[in-house]
């Protein structure tokens, strides 16, 4: 397993509950979520990959539960990854997702 099924189906839920229409692609060896073709979230083995908007990427990186996503052995720019602890509540997932989903927006 590439990545946690039971947090990908913990995002898909949340994902229908938008106005939205979202996409999956596999995408880091793991799952993607997008929007018109932009990345918002997705899994990564055991935690939650987010896209940022680069305001925001200092101040979000200040949280415990965050660091910056290192995929290829250096930061990736306006990305995060998010341990479980970030995202135990539905209402802590559903903030990670509309900061991706911002993300999103404002690439289009």
């Amino acid at each position: 397993m590439a990545y946690n099924e039971e947090i990908a189906r913990r995002v898909q839920y949340l994902l229908g509950l938008f106005p939205e229409e979202f996409t999956e692609k596999k995408m880091f060896g793991g799952i993607a979520f997008l929007y018109k073709g932009k990345m918002t979230v997705g899994v990564v083995k055991d935690e939650l990959m987010v896209r940022v908007i680069a305001e925001k990427m200092d101040r979000i990186l200040q949280q415990e539960c965050v660091r910056p996503m290192d995929f290829t052995g250096k930061p990736m720019k306006e990305f995060v990854f998010v341990s479980q602890k970030g995202f135990v509540t539905e209402e802590q997932l559903h903030q990670w997702i509309e900061l991706g989903l911002e993300h999103a927006k404002n690439k289009l």
